[in-house]
């Protein structure tokens, strides 16, 4: 899958161009049945799988206090969309001056007179232009005006319940990433560069990898989980402890951090990044009154994570 940041002149560049319009966050079982549905006209037409997305969440810009965090890092997203067969993917920069687009302008300055879409596949409740005031409704009536055919997908439902984004972040607030997995369709994970700590972890006989917690992204509730940990290609069990460090904290307020204890690993793991999939919660964040309490509720944690994998 290729990846680029500029929409325009891809006209002249790929033929039968058809288009998944929305931000993708999560790329959750709806996502998937708008790509697989996209992936497979383009094949049929002998086209090519476009994704356009914008970089940032256009919240961010237009309402950066009440923008929701993101489910993925970008490098997730994008390699997820890509294992769908995905041709390119379009990362386009939202700016103030992109959000004044009206929909009838954003249909033919961007999708027509410079990508040259044949058809695009949009959810049920996507909107578009300035103020949001395109809708798939709004999109369909364009589409026969500019000559590209529309397609809606549906809700995809879980148990009856519409999978959303939403739906997802609330789950992973409450920690509930087993539940959260059913909508997502795989674990959930998040995607860190391994930092500095306060060797806390190697003094209790587990040393972990501390990866401090990006503003933009969303982890689960804190607590501690098993794990699946991702490191050059390699995957490795582990147990990880989102949270403050309370038993070490003083009273004193900290920054919220992600520690990992892989097990069988061997190696230096400063500067890395990693990918930690949360598998089960395995019990909150607490405080204990001495290290050894705590050096020994590990051990209790690290063998409920073996015995879960055998």
């Amino acid at each position: 899958m290729r990846i680029l940041n500029d929409y325009r002149g891809l006209r002249h560049l790929y033929r039968g161009i058809c288009i998944g319009l929305g931000n993708f966050d999560g790329v959750h079982l709806g996502h998937q049945q708008l790509i697989n549905q996209l992936v497979t006209s383009a094949r049929k037409a002998g086209g090519t799988a476009v994704v356009f997305t914008f970089e940032p969440h256009p919240a961010a810009v237009l309402k950066p206090e009440t923008a929701p965090p993101l489910l993925l890092a970008p490098e997730l997203k994008q390699r997820i969309i890509a294992g769908f067969g995905v041709d390119l993917f379009l990362a386009v920069p939202f700016t103030r001056e992109f959000a004044m687009l009206a929909p009838e302008a954003f249909v033919k300055e961007v999708l027509c007179d410079e990508i040259g879409v044949k058809s695009v596949f949009v959810g049920y409740n996507y909107t578009f232009g300035h103020r949001g005031a395109g809708t798939p409704e709004t999109l369909a009536a364009l589409g026969l005006r500019y000559g590209f055919e529309v397609s809606v997908v549906p809700p995809v439902t879980v148990d009856g319940k519409p999978v959303s984004s939403t739906l997802i972040r609330n789950l992973l607030t409450e920690g509930n990433v087993g539940e959260a997995r059913r909508y997502l369709g795989y674990y959930p994970v998040f995607a860190g560069t391994v930092v500095a700590g306060e060797r806390r972890g190697t003094d209790l006989g587990f040393p972990t990898a501390n990866i401090e917690v990006e503003d933009q992204l969303l982890v689960p509730a804190n607590g501690v989980y098993a794990v699946k940990v991702t490191v050059d290609g390699e995957m490795f069990l582990g147990v990880a402890n989102i949270g403050v460090c309370p038993t070490f904290a003083g009273g004193l307020p900290r920054k919220r951090r992600i520690e990992v204890f892989l097990f069988d690993f061997d190696g230096d793991l400063y500067g890395k990044r990693l990918e930690v999939s949360f598998t089960i919660r395995l019990r909150g964040e607490r405080r204990f009154e001495s290290a050894a309490e705590l050096a020994e509720q590990i051990r209790c944690d690290v063998a409920a994570v073996r015995a879960l994998a055998e």
